[in-house]
């Protein structure tokens, strides 16, 4: 598993499934990688170790990597996302995560998705088609320190919206990183706006800072094309995310 922590990702995080493509032998030899991985987890649960402390949730890491400009389809966005490793306590995150590559010593289109087990970080699987997505542009260098912080906050139950969280994902791009928080229910108001007030905390956004949300449904309809109303916020989006 550590070996894959070495490579340097090239994909989506913001999950632009048309612009994503893998040769036939890629395609395969993923396939295969990732049918592994789910026969093994059937094979064993994954539970915290004597003494460790246990999660409220199993969750997964898993990584993807895309040429841009490419089409594709979402079974080919499926088999290029690779899983990392489930880990269900905090003694196990931390094992995954210090050999981990940070975001921002990532290069290209790449991105780290952390999602509840059992969930895929696709916009169709069950548990994520009719929600949506917290989206924060971040100028580079902020990454890393970002994620960290998010997903802190994610594992420690700090958004209080019951099972309404799905995962998380760092999209590293050539001009800016991109994080976004992926909830269940995208009509239910009231936990997306705890969710909002919530990131403005655990992040310490500065006031001004531009946060949109965009359910799934328009993502899966437009997937990585820019509509009126996203490029109305691309040109809002001044300043970004400054933090020293």
């Amino acid at each position: 598993v550590n070996e894959t922590f070495d490579y340097n990702y090239d994909d989506s995080g913001d999950h632009d499934q048309n612009e994503e493509n893998s040769t036939p032998k890629d395609g395969e030899k993923e396939k295969t990688e990732r049918d592994k991985n789910q026969s093994s987890s059937k094979r064993k649960a994954v539970v915290p170790g004597p003494a460790e402390h246990p999660l409220q949730y199993n969750y997964t890491f898993w990584y993807s990597r895309r040429t841009p400009g490419r089409p594709t389809s979402s079974q080919s966005y499926e088999q290029n996302i690779k899983q990392i490793g489930t880990f269900a306590s905090v003694e196990q995150f931390w094992r995954f995560y210090s050999h981990m590559v940070r975001p921002g010593d990532l290069t290209g289109h790449s991105d780290f998705h952390l999602f509840k087990e059992g969930i895929k970080p696709m916009w169709e699987d069950d548990a994520n088609k009719n929600g949506g997505k917290w989206i924060i542009r971040l100028r580079k260098g902020l990454a890393s320190r970002c994620w960290e912080n998010l997903i802190l906050a994610m594992l420690g139950e700090q958004f209080m919206v019951g099972e309404e969280i799905c995962g998380a994902v760092v999209s590293v791009r050539f001009q800016e990183d991109i994080i976004s928080i992926w909830n269940k229910t995208a009509s239910d108001q009231a936990t997306t706006a705890r969710i909002r007030d919530t990131l403005r905390r655990v992040l310490n956004l500065p006031p001004n800072t531009i946060m949109e949300y965009k359910t799934h449904t328009d993502s899966i309809k437009m997937p990585g094309r820019l509509g009126p109303q996203r490029l109305l916020f691309q040109n809002l989006w001044k300043p970004r995310l400054n933090v020293p």
